[in-house]
Formats: structure tokens, sequence, C-alpha cells
């Protein structure tokens, strides 16, 4: 029992000797003189794209009347979606729910009223231009809700390196700056901590039923956001 107890302070120690010679070590990879800065960036451009999501939801007294007039508000809106020139890649609306509906009364059993059908619809419009035609003729053709609306940016990859370079040479011209302040300068880059790419879209637009003419003016003034950081620690001659 005393040479397990008398093992394990050992081993303790030596866990402990070694996290505070880690920490020595990485004390004294930093003695020297150095600035640490942080680049970032944020580049804006107007949307020119956006994905919608759509929904037909029905209740009928049985499951499959409610099935066949969702089926059929979402044939409808898929035929004019493509006599409008959308791509039958973009149109996502694989999928169906059912669901039994119930009357609740108090000290009553619970009594079946119908079935509620749902299918829900996303749609990627790459002409912004068409976005509000395409959204009222959906309500025309019996889709009665628009979830969201995520607006985006067809150059977005393109904007991405954009931003991670503005970030860089955000990094750089702070460290000459300070640099050049307390009569110094910069030797070099010691170490870089990237962090992701964050795309900020607009807002996404929650919708009843109808829209007026400011909404929809409003699809052609929205912007697509990326920002970047990078931390970086730079050697000082």
């Amino acid at each position: 029992m005393n040479k397990r107890l008398l093992t394990t302070m050992i081993s303790a120690s030596l866990l402990t000797l070694s996290a505070s010679h880690l920490s020595t070590l990485q004390a004294a990879e930093l003695n020297f003189a150095h600035i640490e800065t942080v680049g970032t960036s944020t580049i804006e451009t107007p949307a020119d794209m956006a994905i919608i999501s759509v929904a037909v939801s029905i209740e009928a007294a049985n499951a499959q009347s409610a099935k066949e007039q969702a089926d059929e508000a979402v044939s409808q809106f898929m035929q004019r979606l493509i006599k409008a020139g959308v791509d039958q890649k973009h149109i996502q609306s694989a999928n169906l729910q059912l669901n039994p509906v119930y009357k609740y009364e108090q000290n009553e059993p619970r009594k079946l009223m119908g079935y509620t059908a749902t299918r829900q619809m996303t749609v990627t419009v790459v002409e912004l231009n068409n976005l509000n035609t395409l959204l009222d003729s959906a309500l025309a053709d019996g889709i009665n809700q628009v979830n969201n609306i995520e607006f985006k940016s067809s150059n977005e990859a393109e904007m991405i390196l954009q931003a991670r370079q503005a970030a860089i040479k955000d990094a750089k011209q702070k460290a000459n700056s300070l640099a050049n302040g307390f009569g110094e300068q910069v030797a070099g880059v010691w170490e870089v901590r990237y962090f992701p790419t964050q795309s900020h879209q607009p807002e996404m637009y929650r919708a009843s039923m109808k829209m007026n003419a400011d909404v929809a003016q409003t699809y052609q003034q929205s912007q697509v956001t990326v920002s970047d950081r990078v931390e970086v620690i730079f050697r000082l001659k």
C-alpha cells in the first residue's frame, strides 16, 4: 500500500514538474522583443441571389386528401418555377409530414378532427430581380408559408479570399505602425493564429401572406458581409 502511495506521489510530482517545465519553455520562447497584433477585415457586396424556404400546410378530414392538396400546391409552384427559368437542381421539395389533428375537451377523450399535411420547399434564386415575383406566384399557387429568405452573393468565394488578405494586411500595418512609434523595426513573423472566415448574411425575412412594395424594394438593397480575423506575433529587430 505504501509502495503504491509512494509511486503515485512520485508520478504526480513528475507531472507537476513536466507541466512547470513546459510552461517555462513556452515563456522562454517569447523571451524576445515582439509585438502582437490582431488583423481584421470586413467586405460587403450587394446580394445577387437568394435561398428561400417556403412551405404549404393543408388540413383536411383525412390524410389522403391533405396530402393530395399539398402535393398539388407544390406541383403547381414547381411548374411555375421551371417556366420562369429556375433550374430544377435548384429546387428541393422531396419531403412530406403528416400529423393527426385532435380536439381536446376537459374530461372527454380526445377527438380526431383530421390531418395536416406539410411540404417544404427550398429554392435557390440566382436572379434576385425575380425574387418578389416568384414569392407572389408561390402564394398564388397555394404555398401558404414563407419561412425565411437568405441573401447570398455568387462571388462569396472570392470575397473570402479578399477578406483573408485584407486581415493579413491589417495585422502587418498595425505591427509596423506600433514598431515605428517606438523607434523599432519588425523583423518577421513568429506565430500566426488564424480564425475561420465568417459570412454574415442579411437578416432572414420572415413573411406573412402578403408583401408590400417597400419589402420588395429591400431585396435589391441587401448586402452580404464577409469578415476575417488573424492574430500574429511579430519579432522585432
